[in-house]
């Protein structure tokens, strides 16, 4: 642009253009906060993010020096004009090589999901009365009566009450209330598991001609064992409710819906 004049260059930008090492960018462990030389970690806090206290304590131990194994071997050679002796290796190249990656094998640390921990909250012991949050049955109590081997909990209305059934909930779908019932009496059916819940889906045959528009649904209906097991859990549920000081207001507690008004947050409630 015609009018203004070209500052001169200073020093360092000289030395750039010449060819001057660029400035190592790392960030320190321990930054300045002021100018007076004050830094952001005191030295005890340094020494303990450093670990300098294991080297400290560890015994010196002279390293050994291990002979290294021999590569090749020399062997004798017929013929005057051959040298007399060649060098062979001992552990021969492979003589073809892939032209693809093989399969990597998993480490043998990874466990499968059904050897997984299965962690439960502290607020959650059997006989508390939780929350549901979500599914059909969202906004209704229920009485948590033990956790299964995938970690998901087994609760109960019981279905007197309130109309949920034995379901299995996941425990991030729930709010844990103070209140609680002894279920420590209650005898849970052994073939209640996981498995107990699964919808056992009829097998068809590919091959077979199928309609393309099918227009009736078939209806899930319960198994005899099913409502045989929701009786007898939800008898001993309602007897556990019973023996309880606070029964009327429990009972009435479980029969009601959970519900927010206006200026109800629930992260400030107690529960």
């Amino acid at each position: 642009m015609e009018g203004k004049e070209k500052k001169p260059e200073s020093g360092v930008a000289k030395k750039a253009k010449a060819g001057a090492k660029p400035a190592d960018k790392r960030r320190p462990r321990n930054p300045e906060i002021s100018s007076s030389g004050l830094r952001k970690f005191s030295k005890s806090r340094v020494y303990k993010r450093r670990r300098i206290f294991i080297k400290k304590n560890l015994p010196k131990t002279k390293a050994v020096k291990r002979p290294t194994p021999a590569k090749y071997v020399v062997k004798p050679i017929g013929g005057e004009k051959n040298g007399e002796t060649r060098k062979v290796r001992i552990n021969r190249l492979p003589r073809h090589i892939p032209t693809q990656e093989g399969r990597k094998r998993q480490s043998k640390h990874r466990k499968p999901f059904s050897k997984h921990k299965r962690n439960l909250r502290k607020s959650i012991v059997p006989g508390t009365v939780l929350i549901l949050l979500a599914g059909r049955h969202k906004g209704k109590r229920v009485v948590f009566l033990k956790q299964l081997s995938s970690g998901l909990l087994l609760v109960t209305g019981p279905f007197a009450m309130n109309g949920c059934p034995l379901r299995r909930v996941n425990q991030i779908y729930v709010i844990a209330t103070t209140a609680r019932a002894d279920v420590s009496k209650v005898q849970i059916p052994v073939r209640i598991n996981d498995n107990y819940f699964k919808r056992k889906a009829k097998k068809t045959n590919k091959h077979k001609e199928v309609e393309l528009f099918e227009t009736e649904k078939k209806e899930y209906t319960l198994t005899k064992e099913r409502k045989e097991d929701q009786l007898e859990v939800d008898k001993q549920v309602i007897e556990a409710i019973k023996k309880n000081r606070e029964r009327k207001q429990l009972k009435g507690y479980l029969q009601s819906m959970f519900a927010l008004k206006n200026k109800m947050y629930p992260h400030k409630m107690l529960f």
